[in-house]
C-alpha cells in the first residue's frame, strides 16, 4: 500500500446498527475526494466496538464499494482470534491485513517477533504491522520491526507512534519494497520525506482532498504547508474530542459519518460547532 489512505469511520443509525448504505457512500465519498485505498476496521472505524460478524461484513461492503486497494484491520488480543479475523477478512475481498500488535498483556519483543511470524505464515493475504501506542500501551520496537520484515507475507506497517526518530530506524532496518505507512496525521509531510510509503490517517476521513494533496506534492516544502493547512484539525478530532469529534466534523461537510457506537457520546452541540468552523479554516 502506498499513498493516502484512510480507517475508514463506520457510520452507524440511530439504533446503534452498522448503516450499510452509509458506509457504501462514505467509500464513494471519500473516493471521490482522492484516496489511494482504504482501511476499514481500524482504530478510528471503532473496530474493537464491532462483533466479529459485523467487521466481516463492513469488510465486504468497503469491498464492493470500491476499486481501490481495502486493507483492513483485522488485529485482536491473542493469534487465534487474529487469525480468523484475517480469514473473515480475506474472503469478503480484502486485499491485505493491518494487525495490531496484541493488547491487553504485555508481550517481550522475542514474543511479537514470533507471533507476527506466525500470523504471516498463516495468513491468506500480506500482513501489515501496526504499532498504536496510545491505545495498547506500547510501541512496536524497531529491532522487532526488523526482525520480521524479510518475512514474504510481511507487507509493511502502520506506525502511529508519532516518533520520528523510531520512524527513522525502523527505515533503517527494513527492505527497500517494506510499505512504512504513519498513522499521525500531524507529521504526514514529516514521514514522507524521510523516506514513508504513504499514511493511514483519521482525518483523512474528514478532508481526503487536503490529506491526498501532501502526498502527491513534489516539492517537500509544499508538501509540509498542504500538511500545515490540517494540523490543528488532526488535533481536534484524534486527541482532543476523538472519534465524536471526527463524526460531528464529517456531518458538517455533509459526509455519511453517521453516529458513534456507545460507549461513545456524541459531542456538545458547542463542540460541534467548533469542529464545524476548524474544518471551513482548514479548507480555506
Amino acid at each position: 500500500m502506498q499513498g493516502t489512505g484512510l480507517p475508514l469511520a463506520t457510520p452507524f443509525d440511530a439504533a446503534g446498527d452498522v448503516d450499510h448504505g452509509a458506509l457504501a457512500a462514505l467509500v464513494e465519498w471519500v473516493e471521490a475526494r482522492g484516496v489511494d485505498f482504504i482501511v476499514p476496521c481500524g482504530s478510528n472505524s471503532e473496530a474493537p466496538l464491532l462483533t466479529r460478524e459485523e467487521r466481516a461484513a463492513v469488510v465486504d461492503t468497503v469491498a464492493d464499494a470500491t476499486d481501490l486497494p481495502v486493507l483492513a484491520g483485522t488485529g485482536a488480543e491473542g493469534e487465534r482470534e487474529t487469525l480468523a479475523l484475517t480469514r473473515d477478512a480475506a474472503e469478503a475481498g480484502a486485499d491485505a491485513a493491518l494487525v495490531v500488535t496484541p493488547y491487553y498483556f504485555e508481550h517481550g519483543p522475542d514474543a511479537m517477533a514470533d507471533y507476527y511470524r506466525r500470523v504471516a505464515d498463516a495468513s491468506p493475504v500480506p500482513v501489515y504491522l501496526y504499532s498504536v501506542p496510545a491505545f495498547t500501551g506500547r510501541a512496536l520496537a524497531p529491532e522487532t520491526v526488523g526482525r520480521v520484515a524479510d518475512h514474504p507475507n510481511v507487507a509493511g506497517m502502520k506506525d502511529s507512534s508519532g516518533d520520528m526518530a523510531a520512524f527513522k530506524r525502523i527505515l533503517a532496518r527494513t527492505p527497500d519494497d517494506f510499505d512504512l505507512l504513519v498513522g499521525s496525521g500531524g507529521v504526514y509531510a514529516e514521514a514522507l520525506a524521510l523516506g514513508g510509503s504513504g499514511g493511514v490517517l483519521g482525518v483523512a476521513n474528514l478532508v481526503p482532498e487536503l490529506a491526498s494533496a501532501v502526498y502527491a506534492a513534489d516539492d517537500p516544502a509544499v508538501a509540509r504547508e498542504r500538511n500545515d493547512a490540517f494540523v490543528e484539525l488532526n488535533h481536534l478530532v484524534t486527541s482532543d474530542y476523538g472519534i465524536p469529534g471526527l463524526k460531528a466534523a464529517m456531518r458538517s461537510r455533509g459526509a455519511p459519518a453517521g453516529v458513534v457506537r456507545s460507549p461513545h457520546t456524541p459531542v456538545p452541540e458547542a463542540v460541534a460547532e467548533e469542529l464545524a468552523a476548524a474544518v471551513e479554516r482548514a479548507l480555506d
